[in-house]
């Protein structure tokens, strides 16, 4: 099992009644796409359940249940070279991995609409993955956890993320 470092995270967000709450979840699911999908499927949730997982500060992953479908997104396509929740989710969206002289930047993969009907497009979803690239010029986010919380703000759970941050990284 791969190691697991003190910046990763695995969250589930789910809707009850007319608000949106954040539970941790087990720092293990960073490396189980099989076994984080389990989990969100067992949350009920009136929109669907969304689970958000950073790891090593350098990529996040996003996956949406809403009932039989499940939705993911990988915010950086290189991190399948190094990281194996990354060469997983490639794995379910059967996409290759792609050589690494061929990555000169950051690329999202996967469902970038994952969250339109909650009020986050595609442009803006993508926006926020490519602020994750640390050799950029543009000014990136200093941690994973800055664009996790900015989707979450945007969704309209950003206390709940906030709240399940700080304990999910000790803060």
């Amino acid at each position: 099992m791969p190691e697991v470092s003190e910046t990763d995270f695995a969250i589930v967000v789910f809707r009850e009644d007319d608000s949106w709450d954040a539970d941790v979840l087990p720092a293990a699911m960073t490396n189980d796409l099989a076994g984080f999908i389990r989990v969100l499927r067992q949350q009920p949730s009136i929109a669907g359940t969304i689970g958000l997982a950073g790891i090593d500060d350098y990529f996040f992953v996003a996956i949406r249940v809403v009932g039989n479908q499940v939705t993911v997104l990988l915010s950086d396509i290189g991190a399948a070279l190094d990281y194996p929740l990354a060469e997983q989710v490639l794995d379910y969206l059967e996409i290759p991995v792609p050589d690494e002289e061929d990555l000169d930047q950051v690329l999202p993969v996967g469902d970038l609409s994952i969250f339109a009907d909650l009020g986050l497009d595609e442009m803006e979803l993508a926006a926020i993955c490519s602020r994750l690239d640390f050799e950029s010029d543009d000014d990136p986010w200093d941690h994973v956890e800055d664009a996790v919380e900015s989707i979450a703000v945007r969704l309209g759970f950003g206390p709940a993320m906030e709240r399940a941050l700080d304990v999910a990284l000790g803060a």
